[in-house]
């Protein structure tokens, strides 16, 4: 009879799991990746993998919410070093360059899988609109502490330049929209 398996065990098999499907999503696409694939990557049999997530879909969902944790917080701990309110928001455009300028960036994970699935699962429609609004509200917080009336303006910005260098995998959307916010600022 085999061992149990112990809770740090179960954790670092979810994590793997969860490091496996998010790479083979993000790269190839969600509907691209069979389980089957996600089994050889991540090393787990199939039967493991579906007492984590009894479907592909949640498997998914557990996906986009741990990146969204992870991403967030990597912007949030980049930004807040930076004292000054103003240049506060203009640093979310340096980081984004950042993570555009990165191996392998394929853009926003959430708007790949709204355009994959958003329309036929709910429970990632609903991860993906959660996601949004937390960015929605990190940015709202940094601009009306710079001064500016509305966070809507550096968001779409923002958005726009994650979906443009998704589409030309060119990091110049992050800079671009990071001077039309400086203009924005200055008229603050």
């Amino acid at each position: 009879m085999p061992a149990p398996i112990t809770d740090e065990q179960h954790r670092l098999d979810r994590e793997a799991l969860l490091d496996a499907a998010e790479g083979l999503f993000y790269e190839q696409g969600i509907q691209a990746v069979g389980m089957d694939l996600i089994r050889t990557a991540s090393g787990l049999p199939l039967k493991r993998i579906y007492r984590f997530f009894p479907a592909k879909e949640d498997l998914v969902v557990a996906v986009l919410e741990r990146r969204d944790r992870r991403w967030r917080g990597a912007l949030a701990a980049y930004v807040e070093e930076v004292p000054d309110p103003r240049e506060r928001v203009l640093a979310v455009f340096d980081w984004l360059a950042a993570w555009f300028a990165e191996p392998g960036f394929r853009g926003c994970a959430w708007i790949n899988a709204h355009g994959e699935l958003g329309t036929s699962s709910e429970a990632v429609l609903t991860e993906v609109r959660t996601h949004k609004q937390a960015f929605h509200d990190q940015i709202a917080d940094w601009t009306l502490a710079a001064g500016l009336p509305a966070a809507e303006p550096v968001l779409l910005l923002a958005e726009g330049a994650i979906v443009t260098a998704g589409i030309t995998g060119d990091p110049a959307p992050a800079r671009h929209a990071r001077a039309a916010v400086a203009m924005l600022l200055g008229g603050a």
